[in-house]
């Protein structure tokens, strides 16, 4: 007679099953629909395959594509496979490596064989048909356990070299799964963890779209050999495929590199790699959010610091960020280097120094200047602080990612008693500038990563303190979307993290504010407590911007360059019809100046439909035209940019207090 396991079930019931039993004959013992619509199983908290069989009694979740999140992991990571497969039926030689679902999709990166060449976007068409056979096939995905010498040598008679010099780095010892593709010879054969839908056939033909092809280095080493990796997108089904793709459209519209040329913001050469060249138009930006910035620091009680941008290379090793983060630091001597012979050299007595990457350093040095008291505390250090970090040349995207940035940085030092109650204000403070941006936002919880600093009771207790400042803020609930991400901590703190949604629904990581005990005490700072005894402080790293040069790229995208008046860099033109109206168009124009507004006259010898059409296209939202009949009436034509022909004719008075008023930030406003 056959063992029975107890499966219980989201609803509280339990289901007797004979061993050898899956979650899928779960599924079509509970209905019809039901084992249709299954495609893979949480048990015990493990997604699996929905052929798997039980191995024991256990907790058993269904997934459907009502469970997105997992679905969507589920889906992608089989398209990998298929566009694997497809790959390697339409181009016979290539060789296999990796294949990982991505947020919006999957990749796989490929060695084609010596005499094809790389792959390029020409290929893709093709793929993607051959893609759609396989689905069509419908063949079954069946995990197999393998021994590790077997999977090499499987392998190595394939001529896939790459997957044999890899399935030998894995530990000795632990389980290998193969997916198997198919029945019989012609089966198609991968090494992967898994878990995969029950078929080929599962996935949706039209969900999926490949998009683009670049160059990979086998495991991320320049001095290992060139891959040709392949992208693509995936999703449930078309409809989902079909709105992706405009947002995709939508975003190129307002892709920030591309606007800023328009708008002559910024630029990037190769002489600065990963560093920005502000020009005017831009950098009043920058100094309109500095100024926002900092009345709000201002009013919240924060001390305002300057540090150095060069530290010895000790001060990084106390820190721990010399074993961390070296890989990411820009390293300099401390000495003047022989340059006679042969180019730049170092002696071997020279002392190390590096740019900072970070400001955290800096401030507890400036917190330990003098005795701290008790009464001093919470103390709070804001600095506009230029960082500068070795991202790879490949890793850089405009505004998004560079190596020279400025946080808006600020370190909280407080004890254990007020940590609470300096998250739950910093939660009002980042609710009130993401609101007067115009942004809605979501909050997670990033708990401890493998590796890290300091004791379990450490963290254990930083942790809770996050919690419980969100839970008062009124914000650990679904309207915020609260959500913890275990393992995605810093190695010394966990943090909170502000997810802000643009005008197309894109999510951008901003926020933060991180409960640290170990900087406190690997930097020795210290205060003496009510006690007369001394004390660590807790160290609170927060920002809200992020850095003044990512939070500039997402207000460009966000509002596709229009921004609201009080961010423009021009905030109205005042443009003649004919030139008997230059002189008033001057006078307008100094008024308007006077006020404080960012305003350009325009009296050039052009139509006014040529001057309109050029002031849209560099986003200027106030368009002030005046002729003849405005110069003797003392009026203005008031045209909104994307108001096409609409404009609205005002007295002078009235359109100087109505574009003051929208010139005015947000906290300013009464």
């Amino acid at each position: 007679m056959s063992r029975m396991f107890r499966i219980s079930l989201p609803d509280g019931t339990v289901r007797e099953m004979p061993e050898g039993s899956t979650p899928a004959d779960v599924a079509a013992a509970i209905g019809p629909g039901l084992a249709k619509a299954a495609l893979a199983a949480r048990v015990n908290g493990e997604v699996r395959d929905i052929m798997r069989p039980f191995e024991e009694d256990a907790e058993l979740a269904l997934i459907t594509a009502r469970d997105e999140k997992d679905a969507l992991e589920l889906v992608r990571h089989d398209y990998a496979h298929v566009l694997a497969e497809a790959v390697q039926k339409l181009y016979p030689g290539t060789q296999i490596t990796f294949g990982p679902a991505t947020d919006d999709g999957f990749y796989y990166d490929f060695a084609p064989a010596a005499d094809r060449g790389p792959f390029t976007e020409e290929d893709l068409p093709a793929i993607e048909e051959a893609m759609r056979s396989v689905i069509a096939a419908d063949e079954p995905l069946i995990r197999e356990v393998w021994q590790r010498e077997d999977v090499r040598d499987f392998f190595a008679r394939s001529g896939e070299s790459f997957k044999a010099e890899w399935v030998m780095e894995l530990p000795e010892g632990e389980p290998i799964t193969m997916y198997r593709s198919g029945q019989g010879e012609n089966a198609w054969m991968d090494l992967c963890r898994g878990p995969h839908l029950a078929s080929t056939g599962k996935l949706d033909p039209q969900a999926f779209k490949l998009t683009r092809v670049s160059g990979a280095y086998w495991r991320g080493d320049p001095k290992n050999p060139m891959l040709s990796r392949i992208y693509g997108t995936a999703w449930l089904n078309k409809k989902q495929l079909s709105e992706h793709l405009t947002r995709l459209e939508e975003a190129a519209k307002r892709d920030h590199r591309r606007l800023a040329r328009e708008m002559d913001l910024f630029h990037l050469q190769e002489e600065a790699h990963g560093s920005i060249f502000w020009h005017p138009n831009g950098f009043k930006i920058w100094r309109e959010l500095e100024a926002y910035m900092r009345r709000k620091i201002d009013a919240a009680g924060y001390r305002e610091i300057k540090t150095p941008q060069v530290m010895d290379a000790h001060q990084w090793e106390q820190s721990g960020h010399w074993g961390k983060y070296r890989e990411n630091m820009f390293v300099i001597p401390d000495e003047v280097p022989n340059t006679e012979d042969v180019g730049p050299l170092v002696s071997d007595d020279a002392k190390w120094m590096a740019l900072k990457p970070m400001n955290c350093p800096a401030h507890v040095l400036v917190f330990r200047q003098g005795i701290k008291s008790y009464r001093d505390l919470p103390l709070r250090l804001f600095e506009h602080g230029c960082c500068h970090r070795n991202e790879p040349h490949g890793a850089l995207h405009g505004l998004m990612r560079v190596r020279q940035f400025t946080q808006d940085d600020a370190h909280i030092f407080c004890t254990e008693g007020q940590v609470v109650e300096e998250v739950k204000a910093f939660c009002a403070l980042a609710d009130a500038i993401y609101k007067d941006f115009g942004f809605t936002y979501q909050v997670k919880l990033a708990l401890r990563p493998e590796k890290r600093f300091g004791s379990e009771a450490d963290w254990d207790k930083a942790e809770q303190e996050l919690r419980d400042a969100v839970a008062e803020a009124g914000m650990a609930n679904d309207d915020y979307g609260w959500e913890e991400l275990p393992g995605e901590g810093a190695f010394y703190a966990p943090k909170l993290e502000w997810h802000l949604t643009d005008a197309i629904g894109r999510t951008w990581q901003v926020g933060t504010i991180q409960g640290d005990r170990v900087l406190p005490d690997r930097l020795d700072a210290s205060f003496v407590g009510e006690d007369g005894e001394r004390h660590r402080p807790v160290m609170l790293h927060r920002a809200i911007f992020g850095s003044y040069e990512r939070f500039i790229g997402i207000l460009i995208e966000h509002h596709a360059g229009r921004f609201p008046v009080w961010l423009a860099p021009t905030q109205a033109v005042v443009a003649t019809i004919v030139s008997d109206a230059d002189g008033y168009a001057n006078e307008v124009t100094a008024r308007l100046a006077a006020a404080g507004l960012r305003v350009e006259v325009d009296t050039r010898n052009e139509k006014i439909n040529y001057k309109v059409r050029e002031h849209s296209l560099a986003k200027v939202p106030l368009l002030l035209v005046v002729g003849k009949r405005e110069a003797e009436e003392g009026t203005v034509a008031v045209r909104r940019l994307g108001s096409e022909d609409r404009q609205q004719v005002m007295s002078l008075d009235e359109a100087l207090a109505m574009l003051k008023a929208e010139a005015t930030p947000p906290d300013l406003r009464g």
